[in-house]
């Protein structure tokens, strides 16, 4: 019974969503940033409890969590910051599979298999950086979250 009330409100929740596409884009900007505050939080205290024995792993400890202080306030305070991270991290990860799948094309010439696993690799590096492109748009972002709380629910109602 919770499992068909859980679906039935995630569905719900995706069709709200998915007609508010920008409210799916804050929330999931403000639980994120809050979770990434509560990272801070515990670097910062972390390096400052360790600062008399492990001066190197303190500084990096504090920086990190003045870093990442610093995202979370962003995060919270600026929800278009959730989508330009979505978006830089497709980049970044698309550029890295395209990368490494030319590494395995020049690794594996000799391998029929190696060159469908280079090819398709470079395919779907491209196809991050576009998808990057366009989930920079908050209201693209939000309809996903939408979409993907619509699925999630049908098939878990499935199951």
């Amino acid at each position: 019974m919770k499992n068909k009330f859980v679906s039935l409100l995630a569905i719900i929740f995706g069709i709200m969503i998915i007609a508010f596409p920008i409210f799916g884009v804050i929330a999931a900007s403000e639980i994120i940033g809050l979770s990434v505050l509560f990272i801070a939080i515990y670097l910062l205290i972390v390096g400052t409890s360790i600062m008399d024995y492990n001066t190197s792993g303190a500084i990096i400890d504090i920086v990190l969590g003045i870093v990442l202080l610093l995202i979370s306030i962003g995060l919270i305070f600026n929800p278009a910051l959730f989508g330009f991270l979505a978006e830089i991290t497709l980049y970044i990860a698309g550029i890295i599979l395209i990368l490494v799948s030319v590494v395995s094309l020049i690794n594996n010439r000799d391998s029929h298999y190696g060159f469908y696993i280079g090819i398709s690799g470079i395919i779907l590096g491209v196809c991050y950086i576009i998808i990057g492109t366009y989930i920079s748009n908050p209201i693209i972002l939000g309809a996903l979250i939408g979409i993907w709380l619509v699925i999630s629910g049908a098939l878990r109602l499935l199951n």
